[in-house]
């Protein structure tokens, strides 16, 4: 099957050569461009949140063997849940390449977190019928591994938190604005201001999703108070 370049350059920054792209092909087909003889992605994407689970559920118990299941549950929901899937689909370039009927490329389809996260497990599941559990288990500690190695830090709830302690100390809950944004549309860069009734504000910039942003901000400001 001949493989346009666009496609052999995902599949490089993806880390897998696919001997069947018709897999990958059928990972990146999203509903709304579907016919009888072009089947779309959610029957991949359905496999490929369990090998993603799985995956992480096997790092994570490896990583920390003291670790309890109360520890280890808020780290897993942190690296499997669609946010974090829809970031990823972000710094591989996979908006650019995936397949859409026209009303949803013109509703921005190749931005929406949504259609990110479960191409994402889509493409995760054509990985392992291509070439097998280790193949998939391999690309995902691969494009994980940051993620992986911060995960204490990034499943504290820090938004839950500032907003118990604002409570706490007699004040409305935090509020949360975006004050910049840059940067192409499939990897977007964002610049979050959480302010607290009583004035004080913290600031965060960095790319991905406007939660993980926030998340950042109210990390600083937990910092910053002593929280």
């Amino acid at each position: 099957m001949k493989v346009s370049a666009e496609l052999r350059g995902f599949m490089a920054r993806l880390g897998h050569d696919f001997a069947r792209p018709e897999l990958l092909i059928q990972a990146l087909t999203h509903g709304s461009v579907a016919s009888p003889t072009r089947p779309h992605n959610q029957r991949l994407e359905f496999l490929g949140d369990r090998v993603l689970g799985l995956t992480v559920a096997e790092a994570l118990f490896a990583a920390d063997r003291s670790a309890t299941e109360g520890q280890l549950a808020p780290r897993y929901n942190t690296l499997v849940r669609g946010e974090t899937c829809a970031e990823i689909a972000r710094e591989i370039g996979l908006g650019e390449v995936l397949k859409l009927g026209r009303s949803e490329m013109m509703s921005g389809g190749r931005r929406k977190e949504a259609l990110l996260a479960d191409a994402m497990e889509a493409v995760l599941a054509a990985i392992y019928l291509d070439a097998g559990f280790d193949a998939a288990q391999t690309v995902i500690l691969t494009l994980w591994a940051g993620r992986l190695d911060n995960v204490e830090d990034d499943a504290r709830d820090a938004k839950t938190a500032l907003q118990e302690w604002a409570q706490a100390n007699g004040m409305s809950p935090p509020q949360y604005s975006v004050t910049d944004r840059s940067g192409p549309d499939h990897a977007p860069e964002f610049e979050i201001t959480v302010a607290l009734e009583n004035g004080r504000r913290a600031v965060a910039r960095g790319k991905g999703t406007k939660r993980s942003i926030e998340q950042q901000a109210a990390r600083t400001m937990l910092a910053e108070i002593g929280a």
